[in-house]
């Protein structure tokens, strides 16, 4: 059986894509506005805390994601996915 992923860090990384999209991308009636906030300054603190190797390794999974991504909204997340996560400093 071949796997769907190339490696276990690409399989890991579209977990906590898809969940990251669905939770910024969620109404206030489908999750606590105020849970949503803590998960993704959860995930950025996270983030922080990586080596600039481990970060450069992600930043391009996520071009490669990014490029393989056929819906056009979550390419989009995707493309701006470092710098909304602050894997890069905002480049304004």
């Amino acid at each position: 059986m071949v796997p769907v992923y190339p490696s276990l860090t690409h399989a890991l990384a579209e977990v906590l894509v898809g969940a990251l999209w669905f939770i910024e991308g969620s109404e206030d009636d489908q999750m606590d506005p105020d849970d949503a906030v803590k998960v993704l300054e959860g995930a950025v603190h996270l983030f922080s805390q990586l080596s600039g190797d481990q970060r450069q390794e992600l930043i391009d999974l996520l071009r490669e994601m990014a490029e393989a991504e056929s819906d056009p909204a979550r390419r989009e997340f995707l493309e701006g996915f470092p710098e909304g996560f602050g894997l890069v400093e905002d480049a304004s």
